[in-house]
């Protein structure tokens, strides 16, 4: 019998150890090399990481606002005005839009221009804006949010929850108290034009 040259034995050797790599059994009964499975597996985390790195949400503009020194003008029919100072800690700045109350059938965002010698006041176009990391005021004379038909007398001393809503959908709930004031009796142009009777603002 003939014997093998050694280089041959061993080149028999490698094609043996290739030839039975681990194989794993597939779910159709195929065996499949382990390296496949191990880099599919490998693409799969990798998808799964990309779908989970989105960005994040940003804060709601209520989020970086916070509220002081509210307080709203006594009257017992009618309209009134609230007065307020709103902080904003945030990187960008945010807009009030809207505002509602329990204490009147709608409220608005008003300003107070000068015409002619006579101030009167009117919604403010666009609402109140509260600069990145500043402060925006709302006081008699000024800028201030308006009560209108009011559903019942602002006693002296009572407490007014007031929401204001934000550009981006997000609100604040605050409460102020009701004090007397007898100051700023400007007339109020709903169309900016014909002036109506004043409400103290």
């Amino acid at each position: 019998m003939s014997r093998i040259p050694r280089v041959s034995r061993e080149r028999m050797s490698f094609a043996r150890t290739i030839g039975t790599a681990p194989r794993a059994r597939s779910g159709n009964g195929v065996r499949q090399p382990a390296f496949a499975l191990a880099a599919g597996a490998a693409a799969i985390s990798f998808a799964l990481a990309g779908c989970s790195s989105g960005a994040a949400t940003p804060a709601a503009d209520s989020d970086s606002v916070t509220v002081s020194n509210q307080w709203i003008k006594a009257a017992d029919n009618g309209m009134s005005a609230a007065f307020a100072e709103f902080a904003n800690s945030g990187d960008r700045e945010v807009r009030i839009v809207d505002a509602t109350s329990p204490a009147s059938a709608r409220m608005e965002i008003h300003e107070v221009v000068g015409s002619n010698g006579a101030t009167t006041m009117r919604p403010k176009a666009g609402g109140l804006v509260i600069p990145a990391h500043a402060t925006a005021a709302l006081a008699p004379g000024g800028d201030h949010l308006m009560f209108i038909d009011l559903k019942a007398p602002l006693r002296t001393g009572a407490q007014t929850p007031i929401t204001v809503k934000f550009a981006d959908g997000s609100s604040t709930i605050f409460t102020a108290q009701v004090r007397d004031f007898a100051g700023n009796q400007e007339n109020y142009s709903p169309s900016g034009d014909t002036a109506a009777p004043a409400h103290g603002g």
